[in-house]
């Protein structure tokens, strides 16, 4: 397995809780919410902004491991599990709650399918390193 096409993926998808994150630390003004015409609940902006810092921390982590991802198999799939967990609370909240707007359907679809895939692509990343035969 080539390690070059799995750092570019990670990098890029890095982005994504990056860019979410910091958007999502607006709180109630971050756009999505804004646009929903959410009265100011200073626990909900609270949570929103703490969720979005952490998401931003989970993002920066991400981009920090990309240059060792060969090595980093234990961050790299806490990092997936994490985003797995996110998508069952998704899940769950369509179950108990309705549903959201489609994206969102969306990303729970990729948040549940992908944690699986790209940790086994890490791993035979990290395999053929382990093998003596790192590929770029």
């Amino acid at each position: 397995m080539r390690k070059k096409p799995l750092q570019i993926t990670t990098a890029l998808l890095g982005l994504v809780p990056v860019i979410t994150g910091l958007l999502t630390m607006l709180g109630l003004k971050d756009p999505i919410y804004a646009s929903a015409g959410i009265p100011a609940i200073p626990l909900l902006d609270s949570n929103l902004r703490f969720f979005g810092g952490v998401w931003l921390g989970l993002g920066l982590a991400v981009l920090w491991l990309v240059p060792r991802i060969e090595t980093q198999g234990v961050l790299f799939r806490a990092m997936w599990g994490a985003i797995f967990l996110g998508g069952v609370g998704r899940a769950l909240s369509m179950a108990l709650v309705g549903m959201p707007p489609l994206p969102f359907v969306g990303f729970t679809v990729l948040e549940l399918v992908g944690p699986p895939l790209f940790i086994w692509w890490q791993h035979r990343v990290a395999q053929a390193y382990t093998a003596g035969t790192p590929r770029v």
